[in-house]
């Protein structure tokens, strides 16, 4: 390995060995707030890859954040012997001091990539991240939870046909590694575009801190450090198999009511197994979610009032 050379990102050096803080303005509100994107950039001292921890792409979404916060404060990347991280806690600024997945004009910014600095303010989110940090990256984890009540096993979604993405996933190790086709206008999309392979970890549900999933996605990150060199510090090995799914469907609510299941997220289910009921709020009809597939639980609703065609029971199978 060669010594690294200076990395220049909105006209500020970090040298070999150095840790900076840059904050990048997106624009403002009406009540002239600033709205800024605040990236940590460490170095390490040889020559090496460049990393995005990337949080709050979706403001309510705090798992994600409390991933990269915590990572940052363990000081295990100020450790890097070499390459470079560039850590985003939280992108979507708005949506987070609003608990809310959106921005002013309800865009999502996870739909609004590449994005337009003449757009609304997801474009805009969108953009300065596009063409102002994307350029300096190799590899990217993008962090995320299960929206409105649903909760998500904690899980990594890597790019159908893209092996860099899958090389991530399996270097990640989560409990569950999901292929997907690449949604389009999300990050992933972008990453991919730009040759970039990235992965999206799921873990828990919005406006819910959640301890086991963000404990799976910090020695997830270490084991990425390692794998790409960053760290010579090897990472912790899970206590559970690494389960590989091709395949998802939704179990949806055929009936509306007051919903209990009796089945939760990292059960494995067969054909037929009851999963939950569905009781009407005069007691006089109940409703039986039963199972259309063999395979695991990897996220569920956990909404008490469901309404008939509300998603249930996310279920993963056709795994390796």
């Amino acid at each position: 390995m060669s010594e690294a050379k200076a990395l220049v990102i909105e006209k500020q050096s970090i040298l070999p060995g150095e840790f900076r803080t840059i904050k990048i303005n997106v624009g403002r509100l009406p009540s002239d707030t600033r709205i800024d994107i605040i990236a940590h950039v460490y170095r390490g001292m040889e020559d090496g890859p460049t990393l995005l921890l990337l949080g709050g792409v979706h403001g309510d979404e705090i798992n994600g954040i409390e991933i990269v916060r915590n990572t940052i404060a363990s000081g295990k990347l100020e450790q890097i012997q070499r390459g470079t991280i560039i850590a985003i806690p939280v992108l979507n600024i708005y949506g987070f001091i609003n608990f809310s997945r959106e921005v002013p004009d309800g865009k999502d910014v996870n739909r609004s990539f590449p994005g337009s600095t003449s757009g609304s303010l997801a474009s805009r989110v969108a953009r300065t991240l596009t063409k102002r940090i994307l350029p300096y990256v190799d590899y990217a984890l993008d962090f995320h939870t299960g929206g409105a009540s649903r909760y998500n096993y904690p899980q990594i979604r890597y790019t159908k046909g893209y092996p860099a993405s899958k090389e991530l996933a399996l270097a990640f190790k989560a409990p569950y590694s999901i292929e997907n086709a690449l949604i389009p206008k999300s990050f992933r999309r972008a990453a991919k575009d730009l040759d970039i392979p990235s992965v999206v970890f799921e873990g828990g549900e919005s406006i819910r801190l959640d301890g086991y999933a963000i404990n799976v996605a910090q020695k997830g990150i270490y084991r990425v450090l390692k794998h790409l060199n960053l760290l010579d510090e090897p990472g912790e090995e899970p206590d559970y198999p690494q389960i590989f799914i091709k395949k998802t469907s939704w179990i949806r609510a055929s009936f509306s009511g007051m919903f209990l299941w009796s089945k939760q997220s990292g059960n494995y289910v067969k054909v037929g197994e009851p999963l939950g009921t569905i009781f009407d709020p005069f007691g006089s009809k109940s409703v039986a979610v039963n199972s259309k597939y063999e395979g695991y639980i990897i996220g569920h609703n956990n909404a008490s009032v469901v309404n008939q065609g509300d998603a249930l029971f996310h279920i993963g199978y056709e795994s390796k």
